[in-house]
């Protein structure tokens, strides 16, 4: 189970430090050309507080069980990270992009299992 939870991990932290990478160096017009049409409903300080968020996220996800150093930080991006799917699914609902929440959907579900696994019985 640990090396499942490793790898759950690992998926996720690369995908959210590539969106949010992504998502801090770009400017919306590029990132709505990119796919990214939700960004329209956002000013661009608040895109770029969430893609910061989304890199975070993804460094909380492996750095601290790698270094030793705050192991207690894992279980909490990987809730942070859910809730920041929670709060995708709200808004691509409002913007009736069903596809979209699915994906949200699909990585709430990978955050939460690493969240239940790393305060559970596979805590560092």
């Amino acid at each position: 189970m640990n090396t499942t939870l490793w790898i759950v991990a690992s998926v996720l932290a690369l995908a959210f430090l590539f969106a949010g990478a992504l998502t801090t160096v770009h400017g919306k017009e590029k990132l709505k050309s990119n796919g990214l049409a939700w960004v329209e409903g956002f000013p661009l300080g608040a895109v770029k507080t969430i893609g910061l968020l989304e890199i975070l996220g993804a460094i909380g996800l492996i750095l601290p069980a790698l270094t030793g150093i705050a192991p207690v930080l894992v279980p909490l991006a990987a809730t942070g990270i859910a809730v920041l799917m929670v709060g995708a699914a709200l808004t691509h609902a409002r913007r009736k992009e069903g596809s979209a929440i699915a994906v949200n959907v699909v990585l709430f579900a990978l955050a939460a299992f690493v969240a239940w696994g790393r305060f559970g019985s596979y805590a560092f």
